[in-house]
């Protein structure tokens, strides 16, 4: 279940919220009793790293482009 961060602007708490992505317009109450929230908007950082074999390369067929490579030659 998606997770949303809140920050309320009575108090400056900021907090999360889970719940289903067709609720996620829906207002929050802040953990403090607030009404006065705002959903923040969060940055997803996705980390790892590829050896030489999972990168693509002109050898491998991975050309990038406009679609990974598989029309642009």
């Amino acid at each position: 279940m998606p997770r949303y961060e809140y920050r309320c602007r009575s108090c400056g708490t900021t907090f999360e919220v889970s719940r289903p992505m067709a609720e996620s317009a829906a207002p929050a109450d802040c953990p403090q009793g607030h009404d006065d929230t705002v959903k923040l908007l969060s940055t997803v950082a996705v980390g790892g790293s590829t050896g030489a074999a999972g990168a693509a390369s002109p050898q491998a067929g991975g050309g990038g482009g406009c679609c990974g490579g598989g029309c642009c030659a």
